[in-house]
């Protein structure tokens, strides 16, 4: 499906590339306010403009109306992402059976550690139900903010077909090597 807009926050292609440690720290403090040192000034990522202070997302800096302008309706102030849209559509797609969260987190089109770290947010925002076992169903205030991201970059309320279909990765196996029938010779 084609995007109509690419006005939505986004998580740095590199991210892969942080340890968890590091990736904890900076997905933990986004959207928190940030002041710059005396003297010095942080620049707006949208609209360039010199700034005392602005909300912290991933080394960017945004002024608070921008920040503002980048929330999208239904969210309820949750900075959501092409990421929570994927998480948040899968689950919504397996309403009648629902999906383990390994399942989710494997598919969500992240590395798995920012898997984890999304699918507890989200379930610590209300956007989902996690049962004992680990299955999600997700709430309607998870509906509102799904439709909501899927508006803000399709102009459309939520489809499967804007979902990135990755593939779940399985842990690579090692073949073992085949051993010959003969005798080791003693060095001895």
């Amino acid at each position: 499906m084609q995007k109509r807009s690419s006005f939505h926050f986004k998580y740095p292609p590199n991210i892969h590339e942080l340890d968890l440690a590091t990736m904890v720290n900076m997905f933990r403090t986004r959207g928190e306010p940030r002041r710059a040192p005396a003297g010095e000034y942080f620049a707006c990522t949208i609209s360039q403009e010199l700034l005392k202070e602005g909300k912290w997302w991933f080394g960017l800096c945004y002024s608070q109306k921008a920040w503002d302008n980048l929330l999208t309706k239904g969210s309820e102030g949750f900075p959501l992402t092409e990421a929570e849209l994927n998480v948040l559509g899968k689950v919504y797609m397996h309403e009648e059976e629902p999906p383990h969260r390994e399942v989710i987190e494997r598919s969500s089109g992240v590395t798995e550690k920012l898997a984890y770290l999304i699918v507890n947010d989200l379930r610590a925002f209300g956007f989902f139900q996690e049962d004992e076992g680990g299955f999600l169903r997700i709430t309607p205030r998870g509906e509102r903010a799904l439709n909501g991201i899927a508006r803000r970059i399709y102009e459309k309320r939520f489809m499967p077909e804007m979902l990135n279909n990755f593939e779940i990765k399985e842990d690579p196996t090692i073949e073992q090597a085949q051993k010959r029938d003969q005798e080791q010779r003693s060095l001895f």
